[in-house]
């Protein structure tokens, strides 16, 4: 008597844990997607906070009352060269372009200096959305946000303040 002792799996065996992965993954893809999209916002958020703080000491330093483009705060040091990028538009990080805008002139009383910088996402739709919210902040530090419309960094304030 000569037996043959075969191991290991049959076709369908394969099958079925093929076909639970494949369950597993179309639950797990979506929720990995929005996890990036918030933490994205997250950052942009974080990225407007950093701005807000670095105009602050820009005006109050080298500006003498006055504020600076993103690509100004980069080149004294006060945010990183990827949020101030210096290719002039929008600057991306993070899945969103940023900019900041300023105004006014120091010596004008009836025109005092303003700023406004703003983030957009950069694929706003589709399963390769970077996110679904554009944010902006002015001198009050207060953080806007409303469903984006643009990919472009908004030079306004709009939408609600973020926690309320």
């Amino acid at each position: 008597m000569n037996t043959k002792r075969q191991q290991g799996f049959s076709l369908i065996e394969l099958l079925i844990v093929v076909a639970i992965i494949g369950i597993i993954a179309a639950i797990a893809i979506p929720n990995l997607l929005a996890s990036k999209r918030a933490a994205n916002e997250g950052s942009a958020q974080a990225s407007l906070r950093t701005v807000t703080g670095a105009e602050a000491t820009y005006a109050a330093t080298i500006g003498a009352g006055a504020y600076a483009t993103l690509a100004d705060l980069a080149g004294q040091g006060l945010v990183d060269t990827v949020l101030g990028c210096t290719g002039g538009g929008d600057c991306p990080k993070s899945g969103y372009n940023f900019a900041a805008t300023p105004g006014g002139d120091p010596a004008d009383p009836a025109n005092p200096p303003v700023y406004v910088t703003g983030a957009a996402p950069q694929v706003m739709s589709g399963v390769t959305a970077t996110g679904t919210r554009e944010f902006s902040s002015d001198a009050t530090g207060v953080i806007y946000a409303q469903t984006a419309t643009a990919t472009t960094a908004p030079t306004a304030t709009a939408g609600n303040p973020i926690g309320n």
